[in-house]
């Protein structure tokens, strides 16, 4: 299910995993992936308009949205960012794109980091919006970065605690975590919200998202921390943006921090807090534009 104007669903299963999104436009590949506790639904203010340039695919990652949902394993592999890398370069390669750009906001920009580092001959282009990478804010947590991300520490408690409270009244949680995250609350339309709480009420999607958290906070550090003593990054043009008004920027030298992981690096803030596809679109839209082109 889709409501994205002019996208066509479409199932992809992939190395045994179905991943669900839409797709629409013409011209050079382009990956769209959402974050927590979202869906590619978020796309719903630009993707219409990038379409008009460029093969858009916008994908729920394992775990959300319509995608399958495996159960987890003790050391979180299953939701590793490199299983979730290799699901969206999978599908990219199955719809026939071999190479692509893309753009990743919260848990899919993370997802988007590990692409670039796990399959640098796929990735052309990517952004990241509102992070700063996994590795950096665990190297550096403090208490102000506990107040304003404690979910970070909440969702990776062993199984079913964070499961039962949040499964105990899901549209509170995630209406909290918009009102919380976000700068903009006119920002998140009824048709995207209602699809937000459709996908975010099924127990398997609260489960699967925890596992996306504990697979940060364990498994994701030590391939991170392989890579940092590798000295391998980033090195596709890589651009970051982030709320102007959000924790990201006020809390993290967000360019200097990312230039410790990535070659080429380039960005700014936009208006607003977390959300920024749906919270500054005209803003967004414009600087991926622009960044896409070239």
């Amino acid at each position: 299910m889709t409501i994205l104007n002019g996208f066509q669903s479409f199932r992809e299963t992939i190395a045994g995993v179905t991943i669900a999104g839409a797709i629409a436009g013409s011209g050079p590949p382009l990956l769209l992936l959402h974050g927590y506790p979202q869906t590619h639904a978020m796309w719903h203010a630009i993707a219409p308009a990038l379409a008009a340039s460029f093969t858009v695919v916008a994908a729920d990652l394992r775990g959300y949205g319509d995608s399958d949902k495996p159960v987890d394993d003790s050391a979180h592999l299953t939701y590793s960012k490199r299983a979730m890398a290799a699901d969206m370069v999978g599908l990219m390669e199955q719809l026939g794109f071999p190479h692509f750009a893309v753009i990743g906001h919260d848990r899919g920009a993370r997802v988007t980091h590990r692409m670039c580092l796990d399959h640098s001959d796929r990735i052309m282009r990517a952004a990241v919006l509102d992070i700063v990478p996994t590795h950096h804010m665990y190297l550096t947590a403090d208490r102000e970065f506990a107040t304003a991300y404690y979910h970070w520490f909440f969702l990776i408690q062993p199984a079913p605690l964070p499961e039962r409270l949040i499964g105990a009244d899901p549209e509170f949680w995630l209406r909290s975590k918009l009102a919380h995250w976000g700068r903009t609350p006119t920002a998140f339309t009824n048709d995207a919200v209602a699809e937000y709480l459709r996908c975010f009420r099924d127990p398997a999607t609260i489960a699967a998202s925890c596992a996306d958290y504990r697979a940060a906070a364990s498994i994701d550090l030590t391939h991170d921390d392989e890579d940092v003593r590798a000295e391998r990054k980033v090195k596709c043009p890589l651009l970051v943006l982030w709320g102007a008004d959000g924790f990201v920027g006020r809390k993290y030298n967000v360019l200097e921090v990312w230039r410790h992981y990535a070659v080429d690096v380039q960005g700014h803030s936009v208006p607003g807090g977390h959300f920024l596809p749906e919270e500054a679109p005209a803003e967004t839209l414009a600087a991926l534009r622009s960044f896409l082109a070239g």
